[in-house]
């Protein structure tokens, strides 16, 4: 009782420290990354857990789910470090995020990799999928013989529904639809911790006395994370528009932060989807 009643005294702290996030979340995120000095298990980036752990735990459902003849698209890139893991089961990965500062990183970091391109946008905005679409269709998303409709392409989601609101949300997974075409699908593994934010913090290593830095800087400049699990996926991936072939329980994990060696590990969520009422 004492134990969880001292948790609360860090609220005080926690408005604090949130108070000077930018409202507006593309100044939010562009500023976190041009902060950001090293990625990796030893920096900066509070989901960059510097392994591909994380991806082993997802490669049996991308392989049974997923065209592995199609290109695939990772939303939400950050400094690419999925990008590049999906480029070894892909003919190509392309990279897009909000912020130019991630791109400029993500492009540095892949330096040399033929199959990886990057972009800057806003994949909730108004015909960003469209736009995308093209783009990968001139990849060889492409068309069947005959002018078959456009084959489409895969789409991965890691860590960004959960910080996003509904209305963001919904037009994001429209977006996609433009992209996934006839025969792409789409993975997403989100962040559904069944607690509070006080809890959240605290499961990440955060106390009364101290709060490891990446989980501060995160907590100073970007928006307050939310959870994404089955409810919030049939909102935004409604039953009318996408069909759910597999979801359940998944495992996200962060760099090292309540113990210095090992990664932190969030419940969360993954989904199977493909998109429905293709002519």
């Amino acid at each position: 009782m004492l134990a969880a009643l001292r948790k609360y005294l860090m609220v005080p702290k926690l408005l604090r420290l949130s108070a000077g996030a930018p409202k507006d979340h593309h100044l939010a995120w562009d500023r976190f990354w041009s902060g950001v000095k090293t990625t990796g298990a030893s920096g900066d980036v509070l989901w960059d857990s510097g392994s591909d752990h994380e991806m082993q735990g997802y490669l049996g459902r991308l392989r049974l789910h997923l065209d592995p003849a199609l290109p695939v698209v990772d939303i939400g890139c950050g400094n690419g470090s999925f990008t590049r893991q999906l480029a070894r089961h892909f003919p190509h990965a392309v990279g897009v995020d909000v912020s130019d500062h991630a791109v400029r990183r993500a492009r540095a970091e892949s330096d040399g990799l033929a199959n990886i391109s990057y972009a800057v946008r806003d994949m909730t905005a108004a015909g960003a999928g469209s736009w995308l679409g093209e783009e990968l269709h001139a990849l060889g998303g492409g068309r069947g013989g005959g002018g078959a409709p456009r084959a489409g392409a895969n789409v991965f989601i890691r860590g960004v529904l959960h910080v996003l609101g509904e209305r963001d949300r919904c037009a994001l997974a429209e977006n996609v639809r433009a992209i996934t075409g006839v025969n792409g699908r789409v993975f997403l593994a989100e962040t559904d911790f069944r607690g509070n934010a006080i809890d959240y913090v605290s499961h990440l290593g955060a106390t009364l006395r101290s709060i490891p830095a990446p989980l501060e800087g995160a907590i100073r400049g970007l928006p307050m994370p939310g959870r994404f699990g089955p409810k919030e996926r049939s909102l935004a991936f409604p039953a009318s528009r996408w069909t759910l072939i597999e979801d359940g329980p998944t495992t996200i994990e962060t760099m090292p932060l309540s113990n210095p060696v090992r990664a932190d590990l969030i419940p969360g969520y993954f989904a199977v989807l493909r998109a429905r009422n293709r002519d």
